[in-house]
């Protein structure tokens, strides 16, 4: 059937194809320049015989509230009081927008809320979204272990001056914030360690609670927390921000991968930091035990260190070192991944910069239960 193009203003296009009429918007529709587009619209509109509404805004570039009720008249035209009507290339926010003001336009009622049909749909929904966001984290993590193997067989492929600054942003600068946490978390061990362990009258192996706790889990924690929270942010945000301004995808039509350029070599500058920020998060913790040792129970700091090496054994050290690289990894990637799903509103990059750090910090408590379990069933 041959569709009809109705010449119009430069604000819109109409097209009536049968009895669908497509509306072509371009530009600015806002409050300031609604008038002469509501009159033009009008007046095109009048006659037309049609029952079905296309909005195509792949070309609008402004839209409020006014201009959407504007552009929700074509929809009560006609002869029908409710018309079937869709958009084309419209994002969440154009979309919800305009649905308002089409409900506003045709005079109809907000939906009733549903309470048990309602709360059975989001928690499909929910479930839906979190299988699908597994299966996409999954296969990003698998396409960038084998970016990183083939980036290890030629090195001359690793972009070493990004991975330098990064190593810098990522582990020199959160250094002190690390070891002061690591400090403090030391100190309250073993401040109630020896308060517990006072009524039994055992006071020094305080000693061997510090040591054990900082050593195999809390130094790593803590890294792991704070990479999280502070790097794991920021390159979504980065990343995001890159394909928001279409750096991204300028970078993929001149040829680079954007694996080998954007994730990569923060994946390996979290992979190089991670251990010394977690060995520095140890020694800071150990040294925090001993300030409350010596202070508190009267323990030397000669006493608490000789303990230290006597009683605890170097592979508590090596399990929360073994831990650190693995955690890196995994946040590094999911901060990444995040930032490339950005779909380009400011909206969806705070979303997806809060997801990262969420499903950052769950996946490494996750894999720190998965450690403890295998490294008990290995007695190690």
């Amino acid at each position: 059937m041959n569709s009809t193009p109705i010449n119009s203003a430069q604000a819109f296009d109409l097209s009536l194809d049968g009895t669908q009429l497509t509306v072509r918007v371009f530009g600015e529709w806002v409050l300031s320049t609604i008038k002469e587009i509501d009159e033009d619209l009008r007046s095109q509109i009048k006659g037309l015989n049609y029952d079905q509404v296309l909005f195509d805004v792949e070309k609008l570039s402004r839209m409020d509230t006014a201009g959407a009720f504007i552009m929700a008249r074509v929809i009560r035209a006609g002869d029908h009081s409710s018309l079937v009507w869709s958009t084309a290339n419209a994002n969440d926010v154009q979309q919800n927008l305009l649905k308002e003001a089409a409900s506003a336009a045709m005079g109809m009622a907000p939906p009733q809320p549903r309470a048990w049909y309602d709360a059975v749909h989001r928690l499909g929904k929910g479930t839906a979204d979190a299988c699908a966001e597994v299966v996409d984290t999954i296969a990003f993590f698998g396409r960038i272990l084998v970016a990183l193997f083939n980036m290890a067989r030629r090195p001359q492929r690793v972009r070493w001056k990004s991975v330098v600054a990064l190593i810098e942003q990522v582990g020199m600068d959160a250094l002190p914030i690390v070891m002061v946490l690591s400090f403090f978390i030391g100190c309250v061990i073993a401040f109630m360690g020896a308060q517990l362990l006072a009524s039994f009258g055992v006071q020094i192996f305080m000693v061997d609670l510090v040591g054990l706790s900082v050593l195999r889990e809390f130094a790593v924690l803590i890294m792991a927390i704070m990479m999280a929270s502070r790097s794991n942010s920021a390159f979504t945000a980065q990343i995001g921000s890159m394909v928001m301004r279409q750096e991204v995808d300028a970078m993929q039509v001149i040829g680079l991968d954007v694996d080998e350029t954007l994730v990569a070599p923060r994946a390996l500058a979290c992979l190089v930091s991670a251990p010394i920020l977690t060995f520095a998060g140890m020694v800071s913790g150990l040294i925090g035990g001993a300030m409350v040792a010596k202070f508190v129970e009267n323990i030397s700091f000669n006493q608490f260190f000789m303990r230290i090496s006597s009683e605890i054994a170097v592979d508590h050290m090596i399990v929360g070192l073994v831990k650190a690289p693995v955690f890196a990894l995994v946040i590094a990637l999911i901060g990444c991944r995040q930032g490339l799903a950005v779909k380009g509103s400011v909206e969806s990059l705070g979303r997806r910069t809060t997801a990262s750090v969420v499903q950052a910090i769950f996946a490494v408590i996750v894999l720190d239960a998965f450690f403890a379990m295998l490294f008990l069933e290995l007695n190690y």
